[in-house]
């Protein structure tokens, strides 16, 4: 098949996900310019995990119902509306902020609200690219989508830096409402989503009966639930560790240098721009189940090497090795996805699937924030026996108490991985 022949069957998704991606550059250089705004504020930790916690459970208690109704209505409409929604919630910000009472509870229910309406977005999103796109490109678009995503994590910290030294915070939620704009004006008026006919019988089902029938759908298919589980305490693992308290850890052992934060984040873009290109380019794998145990051993490989280091160097690189394999391991996962359920349940298991895998993350948030604030900072901090041994290894300055979490993540991670690949449940995905 030539390139002109792809690009044509991909039009609707190249214009959804260019305009989204645009969208989303936005959104990423407000969370950015928020994240700093909060840790200055506070210098907590907590006060940074609990801005993402905030953003996380809502969508998760509310996923398994917003799957139900996606698969009963109009995903291009709901997509509009949550759009609608998410630049409701930068204007009231923008607007609080310019009044000089913006504070950080402020944030965290605006987040509250969003995340709830995240729910409904993220199902109908998954199920429109379903319908948009051949099967046979399912992990080609997982790439594109990667790239994207790398592109805008490259560019939100270091444009997000810039509009604040230029105009502060209010030009950055000034250019978050345009790109909502963009997005916007190509989804109502550019993108066109097809409807999957409905069974009328199932659509006056009561919308409890139809939630389940998604998590009926994994537990009949033994391999994708545990699959779906594993992830799910790959997630915990990884909100303990360098997903959930990378910024505490960099700002902790620099002294608080925001460059150093910024030359590593953008390492991390690069390294998901890296993996992205791999799916995109390369033949998908038969044994996706197998791919996705080994990258993520070696995720976690990533993470020990980090805790043990102090130079910014090694920070860049293994979270650009780490990232990429994140890439691959999580394209390959949403191929399984789309290629093992039915179009018509999508949204059902979509959203049983993610809100299982994704439940250990507001625990994991939380208990990053309290462990590295009230336990291992501190810790590292007191002398003692212990303390002396680990702080040969991770030091015993600000961000050493993190850095143990990082390596007690990183090895338990791995064993659990490594362990996976000898179980024959995987077999067929």
């Amino acid at each position: 098949m030539n390139k002109l022949s792809t690009i044509k069957e991909l039009k609707s998704f190249l214009l959804l996900w260019s305009s989204q991606t645009v969208s989303e550059l936005g959104t990423a250089m407000t969370d950015y310019a928020l994240i700093i705004w909060a840790y200055q504020k506070t210098g907590m930790a907590s006060s940074v995990t609990l801005l993402t916690f905030c953003a996380f459970l809502p969508t998760i208690l509310f996923r398994f119902i917003a799957g139900a109704y996606v698969d009963r209505r109009n995903k291009k409409r709901i997509m509009l509306a949550a759009d609608m929604i998410a630049a409701l919630g930068s204007l009231l910000v923008l607007g609080l902020y310019s009044g000089a009472v913006l504070e950080i509870w402020h944030l965290y229910l605006i987040n509250i609200i969003l995340s709830f309406m995240n729910s409904f977005q993220e199902s109908a999103s998954f199920v429109a690219i379903s319908l948009i796109v051949p099967e046979k490109h399912y992990t080609r678009i997982g790439g594109l989508q990667g790239i994207s995503g790398s592109i805008v994590s490259i560019l939100a910290p270091a444009l997000g830096s810039i509009l604040l030294v230029i105009g502060g915070l209010d030009l950055v939620l000034i250019c978050d409402l345009v790109s909502f704009g963009i997005a916007f004006i190509v989804l109502i008026f550019l993108v066109k989503i097809s409807e999957p006919e409905h069974d009328k019988k199932k659509d006056d089902e009561p919308i409890i009966k139809s939630c389940a029938d998604g998590i009926k759908f994994l537990c009949d298919n033994k391999a994708m639930l545990r699959l779906t589980l594993f992830i799910a305490v790959v997630n915990l693992l990884a909100k303990l560790g360098n997903d959930g308290l990378l910024a505490p850890f960099i700002l902790g052992k620099s002294g608080n240098d925001q460059r150093i934060l910024g030359m590593v984040q953008t390492a991390t873009s690069v390294g998901i721009l890296i993996g992205s290109i791999m799916m995109t380019v390369l033949k998908p794998v038969k044994k996706k189940s197998r791919l996705i145990f080994v990258c993520c051993a070696f995720i976690y490989f990533a993470e020990v090497v980090m805790s043990l280091s102090s130079h910014p160097a090694v920070w860049s690189i293994t979270n650009l090795a780490g990232y990429a394999a994140a890439v691959i391991m999580g394209a390959n996962q949403t191929a399984i996805l789309r290629g093992k359920v039915p179009i018509e349940m999508q949204g059902r298991v979509f959203s049983a699937h993610d809100t299982i895998m994704n439940c250990t993350n507001p625990l994991g948030l939380l208990l990053a924030g309290f462990l590295a604030d009230y336990v291992f900072e501190p810790f590292m901090k007191t002398k003692s026996p212990l303390q002396s041994f680990l702080s040969s290894f991770f030091g015993d300055g600000t961000g050493s108490g993190i850095a143990v979490m990082f390596f007690t993540v990183g090895v338990i991670g791995m064993v659990i991985s490594i362990t996976r690949l000898r179980k024959s449940v995987y077999r067929d995905l």
